[in-house]
C-alpha cells in the first residue's frame, strides 16, 4: 500500500472523466442519495434509474413521503423486491420528521440509527451526500481490493471484512471522499467487474498485485455456490360476481402488506389443484372449485426457484365474506383495479399473463367459457 497516493489520485481523475449520468449525482441532495443507495441493494442500475425518477416525481421530499400511506409506497416499490426496504425508508422519514425537521443528517453514527441503514449505506450517505470523510465497503469495493492488494481470503470471512474497512479508511483522501469513494464503486461497476475485468482500461492497472501476478480470476477468493431450493406452488384467482377476490399479507410476514390471490406450497402427496382448494379453505374458509388452468409462472427469490401453478377458481358456497387466517385485509375489485395495488413478483407476472391475454375480461360474471 505504498502507492496510495498516486493511486487516489489515479482513480478521482478516472471517476471525473468516466462517470456515468445518473440523476441524484446532478446536485447530491442527501434524500436523493439516501433513496438511490436504498433501491441499488440487491437491484441493477439500469432498473434503479427508472424506478428512482418514478419515486422523486411521487415522493420529492420527505414531507411528502410521510404524509402517504404504506400502501401507495409499496405500490412506488412493486417491482424492485426486497419490500422491507421500502417500509424501512417510510419508518426512517417519519424519524427523520419527528427528530430532525425532516432533514437527513451527515453523522454515520445518527445515520445508522435509522431503520434500514447499515455500516454502507450510512457511509453513503455521509460521503456522497455531504461529502464527509468517511469510507465506504460494497461488493465492487471488496473486489477491487481483493484484486490491487491480492487479498487471499474470502470476502465474507470477519478477516476479510476488518481488512476491508481499515483499507477503505486508510485510502480515504481527506475532504474527496464523494469522488473518491463513488470512483471505486464506479470501477467496479464497469471496468473491475466480477466477470471478464476491462484490465486494459483500468486506471489502476499500475498497482494491481492481482493482474501482475495473474490471479485476476481467482480473486476475491470464490465462495462456495448456494445451492438452488425449488419450491412448487398453487395459487388461485376467484371471481364472484364480475369481481376478484385479493387479500393483504401480514405485517410481518414475507412480503408483508403486499396483496395477493390466496394460495400456497403444495404438500407431499398433493398435485396443484389440491392446494388451491385446501389453501384457501385454511386461509379464507372459502370452498371453491377449480374451473381452469391459467398459467404457470416462474421467479426467483434469493436462494430459492418459485414455481407458481396458477388456476382460476369459483365460490361453491353463497357467502362472500372471508374468514381471514393468513391476512389482514382483503377486496372485491374488477379487473381493472389490479394495477392499483402491489403484488408480489409472481402475482404481478400472472396478472401480466392476464392483462395480455385478455383471460378475465372475456368472463365478466366469474365463471368459466
Amino acid at each position: 500500500m505504498t502507492q496510495q497516493v498516486p493511486l487516489q489520485k489515479a482513480l478521482i481523475s478516472w471517476f471525473r472523466a468516466n462517470q456515468r449520468d445518473l440523476p441524484w449525482r446532478h446536485s447530491y441532495a442527501p434524500y436523493e442519495v439516501w433513496i438511490s443507495e436504498i433501491m441499488l441493494q440487491q437491484t441493477q442500475m439500469d432498473r434503479v434509474v427508472l424506478y428512482f425518477k418514478r419515486w422523486m416525481d411521487i415522493f420529492p421530499d420527505i414531507q411528502s413521503l410521510v404524509s402517504t400511506h404504506e400502501d401507495q409506497v409499496l405500490k412506488c416499490w412493486e417491482g424492485l423486491g426486497y419490500y422491507s426496504r421500502a417500509r424501512n425508508i417510510l419508518k426512517s422519514a417519519r424519524v427523520l420528521l419527528e427528530q430532525y425537521g425532516a432533514e437527513i443528517p451527515s453523522s454515520r453514527k445518527e445515520l445508522l440509527q435509522l431503520p434500514g441503514i447499515g455500516p454502507y449505506t450510512a457511509g453513503a450517505i455521509a460521503s456522497i451526500g455531504y461529502n464527509r470523510d468517511v469510507a465506504v465497503v460494497d461488493a465492487n469495493v471488496v473486489r477491487i481490493f481483493a484484486r490491487i492488494f491480492n487479498i487471499d481470503l474470502i470476502p465474507d470471512s470477519p478477516e476479510a471484512k476488518a481488512l476491508n474497512w481499515e483499507t477503505a479508511k486508510k485510502l480515504l483522501p481527506e475532504g474527496q471522499a464523494r469522488e473518491f469513494n463513488q470512483g471505486l464503486m464506479e470501477l467496479g461497476a464497469l471496468i473491475c467487474r466480477p466477470r471478464n475485468p476491462h484490465c486494459s482500461s483500468c486506471p489502476l492497472a499500475p498497482y494491481c498485485l492481482a493482474l501482475k501476478y495473474d490471479l485476476i480470476t481467482e480473486r476475491p477468493v470464490p465462495k462456495k455456490s448456494s445451492k438452488i431450493i425449488p419450491i412448487e406452488m398453487a395459487t388461485g384467482v376467484l371471481i364472484n360476481n364480475g369481481k376478484l377476490f385479493i387479500q393483504q399479507r401480514l405485517p410481518d410476514d414475507v412480503w408483508g402488506s403486499l396483496w395477493e390471490f390466496p394460495g400456497g406450497r403444495i404438500e407431499m402427496g398433493e398435485d396443484p389443484e389440491e392446494a388451491v382448494l385446501r389453501e384457501f379453505f385454511e386461509e379464507t374458509e372459502f370452498r371453491v372449485d377449480v374451473a381452469s388452468k391459467i398459467t404457470t409462472t416462474t421467479h426467483h427469490y434469493t436462494r430459492y426457484k418459485v414455481t407458481l401453478h396458477c388456476f382460476l377458481v369459483t365460490l361453491a358456497q353463497k357467502n362472500p365474506d372471508p374468514v381471514l387466517h393468513a391476512a389482514r385485509n382483503f377486496h372485491w375489485i374488477p379487473f381493472s383495479a389490479l394495477d392499483n395495488f402491489a403484488f408480489p413478483a409472481g402475482h404481478r407476472k400472472l396478472i401480466n399473463h392476464m392483462q395480455n391475454s385478455g383471460f378475465v375480461l372475456e368472463q365478466p360474471s366469474g365463471k368459466p367459457d
